[in-house]
């Protein structure tokens, strides 16, 4: 990128958010802070009314705007592919929300832009996962957890917990969301229980907003989840799967820790890694006649628990 295209992109960087960190321009672009604090040096002189925010960053006087910015075809056909992505995997409120900006974003399109974008508009798909249902994408309740986040409002929730087959009733204090296995999951301060949990957001049947403001100072969800994989204890597992067997596992292997797998003459290796070996054991029994434990030890004897229960309950 020459320097003319370059000192424009930090311009349009720069209106972006209310401050721009020197080292976020610096990543961006791949270049030095020496280069940074010149090149803003030189929209300065050329008259953009740049604030320094000393040990903070940068950031435009208000009132101060671009003329309408132009994409280029590479950048619109991003933005039909990031469409059909939010189509699919969110919920109505935020769908209507980027079809409306896409009709903003195609409005300042060239004539030849537009056209290559309603040639290809039919030729990318993001196709129906089996292993998510039609309807769950339409609670997930996205735009209002974010909201709460930004305003740091309580949520009063109606959740469903699946492992107990019970709801319950909750106040929450959201850290934010993610997706992850084709599901939205959002990390939460829960007020009833006094700790952080991680809810499903298709299992939430009601969700309220309410006036009670947050009562603590949450971690930024990346934190959070980054202190988390630290400190839980994670168990290696490694199991022998026969091949025929191996398509039927899915998308379920993912949700248990799944990290590799070798093939072999009649049979796989899977390595995975699970917080919870009693739960392992519950999911290895669909196809436990099929596979073996090669490690650890402690899986089998919760496995052999099972069946004890099994075997006393059948008489």
């Amino acid at each position: 990128m020459n320097r003319i295209d370059r000192l424009t992109a930090i311009l349009i960087q720069l209106q972006s958010k209310r401050i721009v960190k020197a080292q976020e321009i610096a990543d961006r672009f791949e270049i030095s802070l020496r280069t940074v604090y010149r090149d803003v040096r030189a929209l300065e002189e050329a008259g953009v009314p740049i604030v320094g925010e000393a040990g903070l960053g940068y950031s435009m006087m208000d009132g101060y705007k671009l003329p309408p910015v132009m994409f280029t075809q590479e950048e619109a056909v991003a933005f039909l592919t990031a469409e059909k992505l939010v189509e699919k995997l969110t919920d109505t409120a935020t769908k209507t929300s980027y079809q409306s900006a896409m009709f903003k974003i195609k409005a300042v399109l060239k004539r030849t832009e537009k056209d290559y974008l309603e040639q290809l508009d039919e030729h990318i798909l993001v196709l129906d996962s089996p292993y998510l249902s039609t309807n769950s994408n339409e609670s997930t309740h996205l735009q209002a957890i974010l909201q709460s986040v930004a305003n740091r409002k309580v949520i009063e929730i109606d959740y469903f917990a699946n492992n107990t087959q019970t709801s319950s009733t909750r106040q929450i204090e959201p850290l934010g969301v993610f997706y992850q296995h084709n599901h939205w999951y959002m990390i939460a301060y829960c007020l009833l229980r006094n700790d952080y949990r991680n809810f499903r957001l298709n299992r939430i049947t009601h969700l309220r907003v309410i006036s009670q403001r947050y009562s603590l100072s949450h971690p930024p969800l990346k934190d959070y989840l980054t202190h988390v994989s630290v400190e839980r204890e994670l168990h290696t597992v490694v199991i022998q799967l026969e091949k025929p067997i191996l398509k039927y596992l899915g998308s379920e292997k993912y949700y248990h820790g799944f990290v590799s797998q070798e093939e072999f003459d009649d049979y796989y290796e899977l390595t995975f890694l699970t917080a919870s070996l009693h739960g392992f054991a519950r999911w290895y029994l669909f196809f436990a006649e099929h596979a073996h434990i090669q490690s650890p030890v402690s899986l089998l004897d919760y496995v052999k628990k099972h069946v004890e229960i099994i075997r006393e309950r059948m008489g």
